[in-house]
């Protein structure tokens, strides 16, 4: 394999990129968006480089690994490699923000003036993608930690900075607020984590895992918790656990700490609230399958059940909400809620299938959020409002944006045939085979999701022409360069998943193995021996 550096390139990439954006003139605003668009595109080439090098199932847990010293006074390296996990995230952020960036093409022409706002706004979107790549490929801690933090700050930015431009005070407002309530409820869920990454480092002083220093090497790390060399009691794991655990149900976000999603969906633009959903929010269900399960695998075991019901809350809470909205933006928002609810049901069932259906989950939930969010979102940019009660008949008059919003809220309620389906089917098995009750409550959802779905569609596309509605027109050629690849991957998705399951399967399987956990045996009545009855009796 080579040696040259790809998972450095992959995630330098897109911050290089932000940094020249910023150093083009204020005038040259379709530069700087065109720039942005080819580091996109750039770094989306490396990923598909490293999926076509990248061998499932190798003896190798990591690949592409590179190891470099950073502070080695406290055992801390710069280390990053691949598996099947992070490689399919990998993909999912690198394939997503060149659509976004096309998608937010004109964005930050409603927020401002500036003669740079586009180059902000391009820069921000690059600096967020270069973050999240890293965080998929860490295998030190200390660095997955620091850039699990400091993305949150680009992020506020486009959250708080780049909303709809409006005279309304109390809109602006309410912006400033979701941004700040969004910071705010991750710092903290960080600063839980960092106590808990600094207990866990001590441990491994304490131990001498790594040398006398200690370390923050993750596959150390992780061999010393599955062969019990930590050293430390089931109090002091949990304790360490419950940190981790904390910040990644935040992130995630794990009913009840999910009130700051759909505020800071809808204050965004829709280019940006998809980067957070689909990308950002990403990065809290790998932390779970990744340190929570193979950090910690008694302590997960422990709160196994209590995180699956309240993933369960989360799923039917989030689809009881979202039939209640009027909002058309906030309805999706909360829908995401419940998807999440299905992913960490599916981590915490410590299955093959449940892990298995959870990571595809991730990748196929980013995938229909954003086709589903941008639809919407350039529906509201023709008709100026969020309502639902506002639109009415725009299938007759708008037939390729309706159609493809069909599909897209189709794939929110797991139509056979759709990517979210497979997924969807696979957690709810593998989470049967362990917590029944949990898979046949979270199988509920179903039917409130086509509820949410198929009402929106009815109310907003169907009937006759609204007052309004009739001045809306179909998809320009730039938006259906954003939407057809995302229609076509949950099409293609949806009838062959196999490409991507491959590359799953296997490093969920080892991820299972190393924690010692297996698949619960299904119990199997003993066959009736020759001249009995099954009911216990013997034949007359």
């Amino acid at each position: 394999m080579s040696e040259f550096p790809w998972l450095t390139t992959l995630w330098v990439t897109p911050l290089v990129g932000a940094a020249v954006t910023l150093l083009f003139p204020g005038a040259w605003r379709t530069a700087a968006r065109v720039w942005a668009l080819i580091v996109s595109l750039g770094t989306l080439g490396v990923g598909i480089y490293l999926a076509t090098q990248f061998v499932p199932g190798s003896g190798e847990h990591f690949q592409f690994v590179e190891s470099h010293k950073w502070i080695p006074a406290f055992g801390a390296g710069y280390t990053v490699g691949l598996d099947g996990i992070g490689l399919v995230l990998v993909l999912l952020t690198a394939g997503l923000v060149p659509l976004l960036i096309i998608a937010g093409w004109n964005d930050e022409r409603e927020v401002g003036s500036s003669r740079r706002v586009a180059h902000h706004y391009m820069a921000l979107t690059l600096v967020v993608e270069g973050m999240v790549l890293i965080s998929f490929t860490a295998l030190d801690i200390l660095l997955f930690y620091v850039f699990f933090e400091v993305m949150l700050i680009p992020m506020y930015f486009l959250i708080g900075g780049f909303g709809p431009k409006t005279a309304d005070a109390v809109l602006r407002q309410q912006r400033s607020r979701a941004a700040v309530k969004f910071l705010l409820y991750n710092l903290f869920g960080g600063l839980i984590m960092l106590a808990a990454v600094i207990g866990l480092y001590v441990l491994t002083v304490r131990e001498g895992i790594g040398g006398s220093s200690g370390t923050f090497d993750f596959r150390l790390v992780m061999e010393a918790a599955n062969s019990g060399q930590l050293g430390a009691g089931p109090a002091v794991l949990n304790a360490i656990f419950l940190g981790f655990m904390f910040a990644f149900a935040v992130k995630a976000p794990l009913w009840p700490l999910h009130t700051w999603l759909p505020d800071a969906a809808v204050a965004a633009t829709p280019a940006s609230a998809v980067l957070m959903m689909a990308v950002v929010d990403k990065v809290g269900t790998f932390g779970m399958l990744r340190y929570c399960l193979l950090l910690f695998p008694s302590a997960s075991s422990t709160y196994a059940p209590v995180i699956s019901v309240l993933a369960v809350i989360g799923i039917i809470y989030g689809a009881l909400l979202a039939i209640g909205q009027t909002d058309v933006m906030r309805l999706i928002a909360y829908t995401s809620i419940s998807h999440f609810g299905f992913i960490i049901l599916g981590i915490f069932a410590m299955t093959n299938q449940g892990g298995s259906g959870a990571t595809l989950y991730m990748v196929n939930h980013g995938i229909s959020t954003a086709a589903l969010f941008l639809i919407a979102g350039f529906l509201v940019s023709r008709r100026g409002t969020r309502i639902i009660a506002e639109y009415g008949g725009v299938q007759k008059v708008a037939p390729v944006l309706a159609g493809t919003f069909l599909i897209a809220g189709l794939a929110t309620l797991s139509l056979p045939g759709l990517a979210p389906f497979i997924s969807e089917f696979l957690v709810l098995i593998g989470t049967f085979t362990r917590y029944p009750v949990a898979a046949i409550f979270a199988a509920s959802a179903l039917v409130l999701a086509a509820l949410y779905v198929l009402w929106m569609y009815q109310r907003m596309m169907t009937g006759p022409v609204k007052e309004g509605s009739d001045k809306i027109y179909d998809l320009l050629p730039r938006e259906l360069v954003v939407v057809v690849p995302l229609v076509g991957a949950l099409l293609f998705l949806g009838v062959y998943p196999k490409p991507v399951l491959d590359t799953i399967d296997p490093a969920v399987a080892r991820t299972l193995t190393t924690i010692g956990k297996q698949d619960p045996v299904p119990a199997v009545q003993p066959e009736a021996a020759p001249g009995s009855s099954t009911h216990g009796g013997t034949h007359k």
